[in-house]
C-alpha cells in the first residue's frame, strides 16, 4: 500500500520584517499630534472660564435712559454695575426745598468727594431739575426709600428726600445727608452725561458733550 505523499512549505527561521525607520517616525508623529490635540480640546474650556462673561461685561457698561418717560416730579430707578441708580426729574418747588435744608444738612456745599467735581454745586448735579444718585445709604448699604415734601410719616418739617428705614438716615432732595443721622456722609452721585432726552451713566460729561442751551 502505497502511502500518499503531503506537500508542505518548506519551514522558515526568518522573522517578519520590522517597519522601516520612516514607517516608525509616521506613527510617532501621528501619535503625538493626537495628544497634542487632546491637550488644545482640554485647553480651550479651562481659557474660556478665565474670560469675563457676558454678565460681567454688561455689569460694568454704561446704562442709557430716556429722560423723555421720566415726568417731572418722579423718580425712576435703574441698575448700574449691581447696584440701584436713582433718576429724579426735580420740579422747581423741589429745587427751592434744597435751599430750605442748607442749615439743617452736614455737608450742604459737597465738600468731600461723594461726588465728581461737576456736580459739586448747590444742587449736586450737571443740570438742576436732574439729579441722579446712587441709592445705596452711607451708612451700612441699605437702599433707603423716596420720600416726598408732604409725606405723612415725616412730619411737618419734612421739605422732601430720602429716608433709610433701616436705622432712620435721611437725605434731602440733593442726596445731602441731615446733621444728626446715622449716615456720615452724602450719598454717592456716580459719573453720568446727559442732553436734553438722554442721561448715560457712567461716562464722563466730555464724552458726550451737552448742548449749549444746557450748559
Amino acid at each position: 500500500m502505497q502511502q500518499k505523499q503531503v506537500d508542505r512549505a518548506p519551514c522558515s527561521d526568518k522573522l517578519p520584517e520590522r517597519p522601516d525607520g520612516s514607517r516608525r517616525k509616521f506613527l510617532m508623529a501621528t501619535t503625538g499630534i493626537a495628544g497634542s490635540l487632546a491637550m488644545v480640546g482640554s485647553a480651550v474650556p479651562f481659557v474660556a472660564s478665565m474670560l469675563p462673561s457676558d454678565r460681567a461685561k454688561a455689569a460694568g457698561a454704561p446704562v442709557e435712559v430716556n429722560l423723555n418717560g421720566i415726568a417731572a416730579g418722579d423718580l425712576q430707578t435703574v441698575q448700574w454695575r449691581g447696584k440701584p441708580v436713582w433718576v429724579l426729574h426735580r420740579t422747581g418747588d423741589m429745587l427751592a426745598d434744597i435751599r430750605k435744608d442748607d442749615s439743617l444738612v452736614a455737608d450742604p456745599a459737597s465738600a468731600l468727594p461723594q461726588q465728581p467735581k461737576y456736580a459739586q454745586n448747590e444742587y449736586r448735579s450737571l443740570r438742576p431739575d436732574w439729579l441722579i444718585l446712587i441709592g445705596v445709604c452711607t451708612h451700612l448699604g441699605c437702599s433707603p426709600l423716596f420720600k416726598p415734601v408732604g409725606a405723612q410719616d415725616m412730619g411737618a418739617a419734612w421739605n422732601g428726600g430720602f429716608y433709610c428705614p433701616c436705622h432712620g438716615s435721611k437725605f434731602d432732595l440733593a442726596g445731602r445727608v441731615i446733621a444728626g443721622s446715622p449716615a456720615p456722609t452724602n450719598l454717592v452721585v456716580p459719573p453720568y452725561s446727559l442732553n436734553q432726552s438722554r442721561l448715560v451713566i457712567g461716562t464722563a460729561p466730555q464724552a458726550f458733550p451737552q448742548s449749549k442751551s444746557h450748559e
